[in-house]
């Protein structure tokens, strides 16, 4: 839609809407007040209804009570019945045969007050409906009370009636104003016995009837009021009741009319108003779309004074000084373009910090005609060392002609040091009386630092980073400096911005590669511990158990659970769940080697790969590891006292339990469950499966199966007992030579003097010797660890 239309639109919408809602409020209005007047009639009249037939029930029941307290209850029927007090009399004994009936008496049913029908039939009785509402046309309204002697006995009833004809109901339309319908039944507004209506609204007033629940009021098509009045206590006759609607004729025609009549005008209007609001519109389009196609020297004529008028004119002046800039700009176009491009492309594809530092440099200096620069990074110490340099060849100290090795500027000393110390950028002039500070000779300088995004990593490569202190401490992840402008004495505001831009490429890309480093180590350690997850022990134990399958070595595995963690959690809470946890993993550090692997399962269970350790080796570790946390108590900060825990440990070794590194932690697992059901506080060595396969290694001549028959590599060892306790010697002292699984708290003394294996793998007791960075076999990167110290 044009802007002309929719300016139409617009006062169109502004114009007939208050027009239409105030047509349809004065209908809704006159409607719901004829509706509220029309129901408060028909209401009167049901009430004058009510009233009125319950006095003539009123006096039905007085001329009856006349009629049984006479002596000669006959003589004074025909008495009353003559002053017109009822319509006829009706006198029964106790057997219900008639005694007395007024000459000319209606025809049945009688409807009596009380809601029943009776009457006399053919063997002089009375019957009546078994609901108590009519259901035949009522001829007579009656009362009937009962007749007795003087003694009090009961001689029969006396009934007075009065006829309902067309005048009855006649007189009740003239008492309450309304058109009235007596209905033949009091189930159904189908049949009319005498009414009021007029032939031409009648069928439409019973229609309306049938529909009509309760007391509520409806409409007919022909506009009037219906309102049903059922049968009641006080009003025994089924009628319909009508009042004509009071809205005046053509009411709807005459809104439509003036509403029809207002949009005519509005449209005119509107039409005019936006062709003149559009016209200087439609010359700026035109202009717009000449400049748009390159044509800058199309102008709008300024024909007034007002908004549009200014418009006109602020447009002119835009395209003279946007001819004027379009000049400037394409000249640096290309340039800019390919920087940027190769700048992007190297962002994307790689994440070599080196390569990238090096495209964001040379980008720089060919943005701004720089001679030479560096990209220096602020490491360990407080010093900024160069990761790439341009053009710093013939810049050094005489006495340093070859230049250093690597450009290292301490943090806060010179040029480059203090932008990266105060994090504000600087450019000048060098001064050649200035002392030298580790940095090139120059005329010219520009140094620029470059901070982590928000959110992205702050550390400095191999540390922390702050703010400036007197240590020297950086304020910027680095500097990006350049020296000596071309064809210009010094750099300007221009190229400060300019390399504040490739500033903030470098900061992305440290960051980039520093959170692509991190992600890769977090990926593979768990958070609270430092330990590894269970995604690298999936790993780690396949490859172990490939390595000591290719080289015929043993491979011990530790399941470990702590013991009633739960409790823990639920007695002092999660936080110092969460510290029990972290204390539990230091002290696994602290009692494995540096080849040995730590991992958190998850929840409270852990996993230790022991490489080249067998069975004993492990159950020393098992010891050594249970007392650890059974003899210090956690101190948990905000509680008054230590939290007591103990560790159950299983014990696996590859090849004996398992041929895969799954069926070994598997089978580690059941010695967990084996621990834990042998009272926790302990730990137990998986059974062998008869099933693995076997294969012949070779071994020492000297090498012979120990008494306790645990498989371990290395020299034999002699247990010696001593009379009632346990072997100091012998670590899985009290194990059955028929089972693998370790005795409950075997701690084995420190004095044992089993020695190692010629290749260190085994474990002797908890004073082994660790082998140091170069010995034992290579498992990949370790979490950062506290060692104790042994």
């Amino acid at each position: 839609m044009t802007l002309r239309g929719r300016l139409t639109a617009a006062f169109l919408v502004v114009v007939l809407g208050p027009v239409l809602l105030g047509a349809l409020f004065v209908a809704s209005t006159v409607a719901a007040v004829d509706r509220s007047r029309s129901t408060e009639r028909l209401a009167v009249a049901a009430s004058t209804v009510r009233t009125s037939v319950d006095a003539l029930c009123q006096q039905l029941r007085a001329t009856a009570d006349a009629v049984a307290l006479t002596a000669d209850p006959a003589v004074a029927a025909a008495q009353l019945v003559g002053r017109g007090l009822a319509a006829a009399v009706l006198i029964t004994d106790v057997a219900g045969q008639v005694t007395y009936v007024s000459p000319g008496a209606p025809s049945t049913p009688w409807q009596h007050c009380a809601g029943s029908t009776e009457g006399p039939n053919a063997n002089g009785s009375a019957n009546g409906g078994s609901n108590g509402a009519p259901t035949s046309p009522v001829r007579a309204l009656a009362a009937q009370v009962d007749l007795h002697d003087r003694a009090g006995t009961r001689l029969g009833t006396v009934t007075a009636a009065q006829l309902v004809d067309p005048a009855f109901v006649a007189r009740l339309a003239a008492v309450t104003g309304v058109a009235v319908t007596l209905l033949d039944s009091a189930t159904s507004a189908a049949r009319v016995t005498h009414t009021t209506e007029s032939r031409d609204v009648r069928d439409a007033v019973l229609a309306a009837a049938v529909d009509v629940r309760g007391e509520q009021v409806t409409e007919t098509n022909e506009g009037r009021y219906v309102r049903r009045l059922r049968p009641s206590d006080a009003q025994p006759l089924p009628l319909v009741l009508s009042v004509p609607s009071e809205r005046p004729p053509g009411l709807h025609a005459t809104l439509v009319g003036v509403v029809v009549l207002a949009g005519l005008l509005a449209v005119l209007t509107a039409w005019r108003l936006a062709r003149v609001t559009t016209r200087p519109l439609a010359e700026l389009a035109g202009a717009v779309d000449r400049v748009a196609q390159g044509d800058l020297t199309a102008r709008v004529p300024v024909r007034s004074r007002d908004e549009l008028g200014r418009l006109a004119a602020a447009f002119n002046r835009m395209t003279r000084e946007t001819g004027s800039y379009v000049a400037a700009l394409t000249s640096n176009r290309d340039q800019l373009r390919g920087h940027l491009a190769v700048l992007g492309d190297t962002l994307a594809s790689t994440h070599d910090l080196q390569r990238i530092l090096r495209v964001i440099l040379r980008s720089a200096i060919g943005a701004t005609g720089a001679r030479a620069g560096a990209v220096l990074l602020v490491e360990t110490g407080g010093v900024l060392v160069a990761q790439c340099t341009e053009g710093l060849d013939g810049r050094w100290p005489a006495e340093e002609a070859d230049g250093p090795p690597t450009l290292r500027v301490p943090v806060g000393v010179g040029v480059v040091g203090e932008v990266a110390a105060t994090g504000e950028p600087q450019r000048g002039r060098s001064e050649p009386t200035e002392a030298p500070t580790g940095e090139p000779r120059c005329r010219t300088y520009v140094a620029v630092p470059f901070a982590a995004p928000a959110g992205g990593a702050t550390t400095t490569l191999g540390g922390p980073s702050g703010l400036t202190d007197d240590a020297g401490a950086a304020a910027a992840l680095g500097v990006l400096a350049l020296y000596d402008r071309l064809g210009a004495d010094e750099f300007d505001d221009d190229d400060l911005a300019t390399l504040r831009t490739f500033a903030g490429h470098a900061a992305v890309a440290v960051d980039n590669v520093r959170v692509h480093e991190e992600a890769q180590r977090l990926s593979l350690t768990d958070p609270l511990t430092g330990l590894w997850n269970y995604r690298y022990l999936r790993e780690s134990i396949r490859r172990e158990v490939e390595r000591a399958s290719r080289f015929g070595r043993m491979l011990s595995v530790l399941a470990l659970d702590l013991d009633r963690f739960k409790d823990v959690n639920d007695t002092y809470g999660h936080a110092a769940g969460d510290t029990v946890l972290a204390e539990f993993a230091r002290r696994v550090r602290g009692e494995i080697r540096e080849v040995d692997l730590a991992f958190r399962q998850g929840g409270e269970e852990f996993v230790l790969l022991l490489p080249e350790t067998d069975a004993r080796g492990a159950a020393i570790v098992a010891e050594r590891l249970g007392a650890a946390v059974r003899d210090t108590p956690i101190a948990v900060e905000a509680y008054a006292g230590p939290v007591l825990v103990t560790v159950s440990v299983g014990i696996a070794v590859f090849p004996d339990h398992g041929s895969t590194g799954r069926e070994v932690l598997e089978a580690a697992d059941d010695a967990l469950y084996a621990a834990k059901a042998a009272g926790r506080d302990t730990y137990r060595v998986a059974e062998v499966r008869s099933d693995l396969p076997t294969r012949e290694i070779p071994v020492l001549a000297c090498a012979v199966s120990p008494p306790d028959g645990l498989p371990r590599a290395g020299q034999p060892v002699q247990a010696i007992r001593e009379p009632g306790g346990p072997a100091r010697s012998d670590p899985a002292v009290g194990v059955p030579e028929s089972s693998l699984a370790g005795p409950a708290h075997a701690r084995p003394d420190s004095d044992d003097d089993t020695p190692d294996s010629a290749t260190g793998g085994a474990r002797a007791g908890p004073d082994a010797t660790r082998p140091g960075p170069g010995g034992g076999a290579s498992s990949g990167p370790h979490p950062p660890r506290q060692s104790r110290g042994r």
